[in-house]
């Protein structure tokens, strides 16, 4: 029989410690995101469906981008026990220059469209945090004004080859004066993909009020808000605009670049050089000979070649090839720190990220960035220290199991 007593008037009011209530509702809504899937729940409740839909969606069928998540979530993890885990070292050096971990912010086109902030935020928030902020070519903040954001922190920019080669070299000539450590060249879009969400949504850059616009904004005043009472939004390094996403792309870019572009670009360049959008051995085998100093194995989030290879399936085999020679990095599908775990165990130098990074964006501006990073780092060091290992150096394929559901089947 259970034996029962009266409480003590003190041993409620020891119960009863309330929190403190927090009135500031962006605080509010960002400390209750436990995961990047949260900020992509808020900012999809936050941004108008368009805008929403340009950054979340991806090609066609979007199979190269559930399948690059897939693989992710496929990771099975070998901890080792009885290892020290008190602290945990996730500094690294990328591409000759230090990192408080081991990914950057990903390269993103007309960022000011999901929220006013835009890349400001996004190199604000890397600043502080200690890692890498790459602007795209179709950027909606000026290579000066990003640097002016992030003055102390690593600035690196991602290049467009197009049909005007005069307003491709001006871009690398801007990125060198400003200080930029690093050029990506993206390699991966002779044309644009077809994304069907936009073109479903009848989404154009700039956007255009329509009756179905004007419907999807009615609960998202302060989205319009920003968008109306802040400079107009247009690309900081490009006078074309209007149309979609397609038909510009088509129009700036360049289908006929080729190796020789490499080349002059090199020459162009002072820092190191990373080619963006490798999608096989051999092409990474061909880079390596030419001398660049690292690449990133991406398809582009998804947004370009629809069932084109999954990046994370790509990187044992390109780093056995060439990871003695130049720095492996990986993008695609990261929505977790124990993805950027399981990277560097297989062997990337770094990793990168876009849609997290976006989605805190558009769930609170720099503050919702700042949620972003800070979100992944915890993950990235609560898995390191499950499995046993203190520092970067200490994650190996040993650690990693990809389970077989997406494996190739050999011929």
């Amino acid at each position: 029989m259970v034996k029962r007593q009266f409480p003590r008037p003190v041993e409620i009011l020891d119960l009863m410690k309330f929190k403190k209530p927090e009135l500031d509702g962006k605080k509010r809504r960002l400390n209750q995101a436990l995961t990047i899937y949260d900020l992509r729940d808020i900012a999809k409740r936050r941004t108008p469906k368009a805008a929403f839909d340009y950054t979340d969606g991806a090609a066609e069928g979007e199979l190269s981008l559930a399948r690059a998540r897939q693989a992710f979530e496929d990771v099975e993890f070998s901890p080792r026990i009885l290892r020290p885990a008190t602290d945990v070292d996730t500094s690294s050096t990328i591409l000759g220059g230090p990192s408080a971990y081991p990914f950057a912010i990903a390269p993103t086109g007309f960022t000011r469209l999901m929220q006013t902030e835009g890349e400001i935020a996004g190199a604000g928030a890397a600043g502080a945090a200690g890692i890498p902020f790459t602007l795209s070519t179709l950027g909606t903040t000026s290579i000066e004004d990003v640097k002016a954001a992030n003055p102390d922190g690593r600035n690196w920019f991602q290049l467009y080859v197009m049909r005007n080669r005069d307003i491709s070299y001006g871009l690398v000539e801007r990125a060198a004066a400003a200080g930029f450590d690093t050029l990506q060249f993206t390699v991966d879009t002779p044309v644009a993909g077809a994304r069907l969400r936009d073109k479903r949504n009848g989404f154009s850059i700039p956007p255009q009020l329509t009756v179905g616009t004007i419907i999807n904004a009615i609960p998202r005043p302060w989205w319009w808000f920003d968008f109306l009472t802040t400079p107009k939004l247009e690309f900081a390094s490009l006078s074309t605009t209007g149309g979609t996403v397609g038909e510009l792309l088509d129009a700036a870019m360049d289908p006929t670049i080729s190796f020789d572009d490499l080349d002059i670009i090199r020459e162009m360049w002072p820092g190191k050089i990373v080619i963006k959008g490798v999608q096989n051995v051999e092409d990474a085998k061909q880079l390596a000979a030419r001398g660049v100093d690292g690449i990133v194995l991406s398809n582009h989030g998804g947004r370009q070649l629809d069932r084109a290879p999954i990046p994370f399936h790509l990187l044992p085999d390109v780093v056995r090839e060439v990871g003695r020679d130049v720095e492996v990095g990986v993008d695609t599908g990261i929505m977790n720190g124990a993805d950027i775990v399981a990277s560097v165990a297989l062997g990337a130098k770094f990793t990168m990220i876009g849609r997290a990074y976006l989605y805190g964006l558009m769930a609170g501006g720099r503050a919702g960035v700042d949620r972003t990073i800070a979100i992944l780092t915890s993950e990235l060091v609560r898995t390191m220290k499950l499995l046993g290992a203190s520092t970067l150096a200490e994650l190996e394929p040993a650690h990693v199991t990809q389970l077989e559901r997406l494996t190739p089947r050999r011929r």
